[in-house]
């Protein structure tokens, strides 16, 4: 596992803007592993790799569904986006039948999870500081560590 990144996000705005960055990286075949508490960011980083996918659809959290497929508005690869909460082992995640090859994967809570179903990823962790500083809007910061698994991220910068 490589490390590509540790970042501060300030802003809800900047995580999108992460998954954003992020999205111009990612082609059919790509698996992203998504961790972090309730409340990291997560979804909202997904919202904004979504959105920079040109994808049909509002990007919500597939918490009660498990996994939720966004077509692409331009053709491209569609966006399988997965929550592994309730998953108790890797072999679930492979009953889900999603189409790892033909699709960008971001699973949220993979920890564990993808070693089943593919050889390379990116494994984005998002934490939220306990007792940090809050801005005057009430927004704490995140600390982001962002590591490739396998050779397909190995040339991968964010700066």
């Amino acid at each position: 596992m490589g490390l590509i990144a540790r970042l501060t996000i300030e802003t809800p705005e900047r995580m999108g803007e992460l998954g954003a960055r992020i999205a111009r990286e990612l082609g059919a075949g790509d698996v992203v592993a998504l961790n972090g508490e309730l409340g990291a960011g997560k979804t909202t980083f997904t919202r904004g790799l979504g959105e920079a996918l040109g994808i049909r659809g509002a990007v919500t959290s597939p918490t009660f569904v498990l996994a939720r497929t966004h077509p692409s508005e331009s053709g491209g690869a569609p966006l399988v986006h997965v929550d592994a909460y309730r998953l108790s082992h890797p072999a679930e995640l492979d009953d889900l039948d999603i189409d790892f090859d033909g699709s960008i994967v971001v699973v949220e809570w993979a920890a564990g999870m993808l070693d089943a179903v593919a050889e390379e990823w990116l494994d984005i962790t998002i934490v939220r500081p306990v007792g940090g500083e809050e801005s005057e809007e009430g927004v704490e910061p995140r600390l982001v560590t962002v590591q490739g698994h396998g050779a397909r991220w190995a040339e991968l910068r964010l700066d």
